[in-house]
């Protein structure tokens, strides 16, 4: 699996998603960024860790990096390695008496994790080919090298085509654009149909 190692850039909150948080990520040597949607909890964690603010108890993130320290492992990287049906997947890859153990986890909590181990956080190359964009600002080029780009990164298979629509109509649902949401609703109902 080729992967690329991210940072963290930033955490919003939108009052569509009720309640619901956006990190986002960007690629170290490189203009993409992935955004994630996260729960109102782990965005307050992450937060508070990168601010370095520390809670008069701590938090079950906390609580999960001083297990790990306690059993002597070291947390050597997180990586969001799939996405599937609108959902990111991720792994925390850990080492304990030098063998190297991975455990599933969900990116927000994996990410969490990372920050207080001050460990890299890794993209798998196919999520971010699908979920991941450039923003239009650190695009330099004329119109016409532009629209060549854009023609080159339309989806080509069929599962990227879903992922795409599925993204599409999340932000539909989110902004409470109903009529818009039904329209690509059926278009992902005709691109499933279409076996």
């Amino acid at each position: 699996m080729q992967k690329i190692q991210c940072e963290i850039l930033g955490l919003s909150s939108s009052p569509s998603t009720g309640g619901a948080y956006a990190i986002l990520l960007k690629e170290i040597n490189g203009n993409r960024r992935l955004p994630i949607i996260i729960g109102a909890f782990e965005a307050q964690a992450i937060a508070l860790e990168i601010e370095g603010i520390k809670p008069p108890r701590p938090l079950t993130h906390d609580l999960l990096k001083q297990i790990t320290d306690n059993l002597g492992a070291t947390i050597l990287e997180v990586v969001i390695d799939d996405l599937r049906e609108n959902t990111f997947y991720a792994k925390i890859i850990f080492e304990v008496s030098a063998l190297t153990n991975e455990i599933d986890a969900r990116p927000s909590d994996a990410i969490a994790l990372a920050v207080r181990a001050q460990a890299p956080i890794f993209v798998a190359e196919s999520v971010m080919e699908v979920a991941a964009f450039v923003p239009s600002e650190e695009g330099e080029k004329e119109e016409a090298d532009e629209k060549e780009e854009k023609d080159e990164k339309i989806p080509h298979t069929k599962e990227a085509k879903l992922a795409v629509l599925q993204n599409k109509l999340r932000e539909a649902i989110d902004a409470e654009e109903y009529e818009r949401a039904a329209k690509i609703r059926d278009d992902i109902q005709r691109l499933t149909s279409n076996n």
